[in-house]
Formats: structure tokens, sequence, C-alpha cells
């Protein structure tokens, strides 16, 4: 199973555990064999097609890039409208049957979603105003927070996390969209010494598997499967409580400002820089999936 994402990423956590217990409870007859790092060149916008060609045979993804295959999944992602662990998990759990719809559509299955800490944006220099947005070449992680960050001035390109490292320590980009946990995972603070704590989204990664290569399994394994998946998620979502924490004081032993929370004018801009992205996926979304975005942003 592939992620493009390290080991002590919350995606790698994840996938490393459900290898494990996998093969712990089929007595080894399933066994689960991880790519890292992108170390098979499959970005999560790739993921899959790579599944569906038969070049892998699952993986984790985060699923804002998997807008383009369907507009389902853009919906955890959308800026500013999941603002609580508490509100991700409710509207994972009302979404979760879309996700299993759209991936069964591509011949693939559901296993288990992460939640993951709250998007920030790090920078090679501190923002504390709006103007300071027009500053910044950003790598985002899907389309619409791309669109986002141009709306407020910046430059911006979705790049998947190994290619946008690689253009910050080329100083083609001096900004990166992410958690900072996938910073914390690839230590960032190297390039990128402060963080601004957005609040952008509270995203997710989909892990997901071939159903012909499930299918396969006997049925009683088949089971097992599903236990360990569910299993893996709630390990995954018990990491949260502490996560966040333990990823800032990581990021602050190793130099990096963190302005928590974010300047007052600088949020403002964002998220009026959303209302535009916001709508175009309304308008492209099947309407039970509006519909679970219209009642999150009326909890606000």
């Amino acid at each position: 199973m592939a992620t493009e994402y390290p080991r002590s990423n919350i995606s790698g956590v994840g996938l490393e555990k459900f290898a494990e217990l996998v093969s712990a409870q089929t007595n080894g007859y399933v066994t689960v064999r991880n790519a890292f790092d992108n170390e098979l060149k499959i970005s999560s916008g790739e993921m899959l097609r790579a599944a569906e060609a038969g070049r892998i045979a699952g993986g984790d993804a985060f699923a804002g890039p998997l807008e383009a295959s369907d507009p389902v999944f853009g919906l955890p992602s959308l800026p500013f409208v999941v603002q609580s662990v508490e509100a991700a998990r409710s509207i994972n759990e009302q979404a979760r049957p879309l996700y299993e719809k759209a991936l069964a559509a591509r011949g693939l299955k559901l296993l288990y979603i992460t939640i993951w800490p709250s998007t920030g944006l790090w920078s090679a220099q501190p923002i504390s105003t709006p103007a300071d947005l027009r500053s910044i070449a950003a790598r985002t992680y899907d389309y619409n927070s791309a669109e986002v960050m141009r709306a407020v001035g910046a430059t911006a390109e979705y790049l998947p996390f190994n290619e946008a490292i690689a253009k910050v320590r080329s100083h083609e980009l001096n900004a990166i969209l992410t958690s900072g946990d996938g910073g914390a995972g690839r230590k960032l603070w190297q390039d990128l010494t402060h963080f601004t704590a957005i609040n952008y989204a509270i995203p997710i990664s989909i892990a997901f598997v071939r159903t012909d290569a499930f299918d396969a399994l006997p049925e009683a394994v088949q089971r097992q499967v599903m236990q360990v998946a569910a299993e893996t998620e709630q390990r995954q979502f018990q990491l949260l409580a502490n996560r966040t924490a333990e990823n800032y004081a990581r990021m602050r032993d190793n130099g990096v400002q963190i302005a928590e929370p974010a300047p007052a004018p600088v949020l403002a801009a964002l998220k009026q820089g959303a209302s535009a992205p916001i709508a175009a996926w309304k308008a492209k979304a099947p309407p039970e999936a509006v519909a679970i975005v219209d009642q999150a942003l009326q909890q606000q």
C-alpha cells in the first residue's frame, strides 16, 4: 500500500499499524507491504488510477486531490468548513457512504479513514497581515486550496509533498499549506521557520484496497481485515488527542515560530477568498454532499 507521506506522518503511522494488525489477526495469511514517502512515485491524486490499473493493491491517499476523480472527495478539505475534531468526525461519518460509493465505482473498497491535524501555513517569513500573503509562493494540497491562496494574491500550485519540499529547497516556493504533522514528519523547519495556525481545514486521508484483491480472500479473512481496518481507524482518531500539541512542541524545539491563533485580518482575508471555491464545489457536488457541508456551516 502506498502513501506519498513519510512513515512518521499520521498517514504512515496508520499504514504501519494496519499492516502489523492484519498480519497478526490473520496469522500471516495476509501481508501488507507499505511504500512510504512516495517511494513508488504515485501521488495521492494519482493513487486511484494506479490501483485501477493494477500498479498497486491499495494505498492511503490524501483526499483533497481525489476531487478530480469525484467531487465528494473534496468535501473534507473545503476551506474553513470544519473547525473542530468533533465536527470532522461527524462530517466524515455522514460522508462515508459517499466515499464508499465513489470508490466502488472504480473497483475499490474503503478500509479506513484517517482524520489529520488541522492545516496551517508554513512560511519562510511571518504572515502578520493580508499584505504578507501576497508575497508568498505556496504549495497547496488540492485545487480548492490553490484557488483560495490565489484569491488573496499569493502564487500557488498544487504539488505532491515531496515535490514541494524540493521546490522549497531550490527557493522556487517559500510556503507550504500542510498540517503541523506532515511538516513535523518531514522536518520542514530546516527551510520554513514560521507556522501560522490558520485552521484551514481538518482534512482526511482514505485507505483503500482493490475490490478484486479483497474479494479473492476467504470470507472469514475478509471479516478479519475489516475488523482490523475499524480498529486502525479508531486508533488513528485517538492519536489526534495529543498529536497537535506534540507536533507544536517538536516544532518549537527546532526553532519554528508558531502564530496561534493566526492574526484576525489574515484569517478574514483567507475566509473571504474561500467563498468562491466553496460555491464552485457545491455546483458540481452531489446534493447529499452539499447538504452535509451546509449543515456543517450552519453549526459553526
